[in-house]
């Protein structure tokens, strides 16, 4: 294993080659675009044997993916933003397929006003297209999870497309020393290509993904969904498998730090995490109990898990790089699903919108406030927008 300093890109598109992809479908968008530029280079080099195909649109890109995949070979590609919203009407098709393509998504404000720093709002409607979803909070994380990634949807109990996100330049753009992989430890982790599903054959002609009636359009869905809910399972023991081969785990659906005894718990999402955990150790000094769930699996979404720890705490909150308007963050409607029931006050912290900084002094706040609301038993705000000009906190 070789040690270097590199972007999340680099990353993400080192994982990809390590995998030995076989199609990778290519359309630039900031601030993905070194994704794919990396593989060309790789395959320029003579590193990676894959046929590189340079499209019109991220609509075309996943066309192509989803062909590839269909005609029985290994694939990915990357996109951010404005393109993924592109894609969105191939997303589905293969999911729909059962379909396992990997790809990057450097997540990035939706315009408009055109904004090209980090947001989660790109990747986030997309919760309901069949998509498995991992969010990653370091460079390493990134690598790692691409590798993941192949195994978790190529699993024949799963058979889905996943999506490993990371956030734009936070990331993408920032290096961090990363352990790449070689390629003889990648290729024992990621073993050959074998499809889940039935491929298209040129010996064999058929149709694929034909018009269905409604009974079995039902069945399609209760298939995807079962599939989607196989899914935690997987990923633990993906989890597992590379934490034993590689000695990095990264704690499969979540990874909960200081939640034992925790009086309050902050549920985050990609890079806030690493905020918060050293606001964690900050506090946990100073002798108030507080956890972290760094929530790693947004799709599916752990619920049996985040309910354990949260039937334990006197208050819970979650940050949002997201809002559905006029509701809360997209992860706290998802929170308030989970601990449904269990009586325990749900809070909302919205920021870091278009890539606003989320500083240790916004999470100290959070805590605050949840700390506030386990001594009071009352909730201040339902919903708190953090550094908002012209807004109440």
């Amino acid at each position: 294993m070789a040690k270097k300093v590199v972007t999340g890109n680099y990353a993400a598109a080192y994982g990809a080659m390590r995998a030995r992809v076989k199609t990778v479908a290519a359309y630039p968008i900031t601030p993905q675009t070194f994704i794919v530029e990396h593989i060309s280079e790789f395959i320029n080099n003579g590193e990676l044997d894959c046929a590189y195909m340079e499209v019109e649109s991220e609509h075309s890109a996943m066309s192509a993916c989803v062909s590839a995949s269909a005609a029985g070979v290994r694939t990915f590609t990357a996109t951010s933003s404005q393109g993924l919203a592109l894609m969105h009407e191939i997303l589905p098709i293969a999911s729909g397929l059962r379909l396992p393509v990997v790809m990057a998504v450097v997540n990035r404000a939706i315009a408009a006003p055109i904004n090209i720093w980090v947001e989660h709002n790109d990747i986030m409607p997309e919760r309901d297209s069949g998509w498995i979803q991992v969010f990653c909070d370091n460079n390493q994380e990134v690598h790692d999870m691409v590798l993941q990634a192949f195994r978790i949807a190529e699993d024949k109990r799963v058979a889905l497309p996943m999506s490993v996100n990371l956030d734009a330049f936070i990331l993408s753009h920032t290096v961090e020393p990363v352990d790449l992989s070689e390629i003889e430890e990648a290729d024992r982790f990621v073993p050959k290509y074998v499809p889940p599903s039935p491929t298209l054959d040129t010996a064999n002609p058929k149709a694929v993904g034909v018009f269905v009636p409604p009974e079995y359009m039902m069945e399609a869905r209760w298939n995807m969904d079962k599939a989607m809910r196989e899914v935690p399972k997987v990923a633990e023991e993906v989890n597992s498998a590379f934490a034993k081969q590689f000695g990095r785990n990264w704690g499969g659906m979540i990874d909960p730090y200081m939640v034992d005894d925790a009086e309050v718990v902050l549920v985050t999402l990609g890079t806030a995490s690493s905020t918060a955990h050293e606001v964690v150790d900050e506090l946990r000094a100073a002798g108030k109990k507080v956890g972290l769930v760094k929530l790693r699996f947004w799709r599916p979404y752990p619920t049996e898990q985040i309910r354990k720890i949260v039937s334990k705490v006197k208050a819970v909150g979650v940050f949002d790089r997201a809002v559905s308007y006029g509701v809360g963050g997209p992860s706290y409607i998802e929170l308030r699903n989970a601990a449904y029931g269990l009586n325990v006050p749900v809070m909302d912290f919205i920021g870091g919108l278009g890539g606003k900084d989320v500083s240790s002094a916004d999470v100290r706040f959070i805590y605050e406030r949840l700390l506030e609301t386990a001594k009071t038993g009352k909730v201040r705000k339902d919903i708190t927008w953090i550094n908002t000009r012209g807004v109440e906190q």
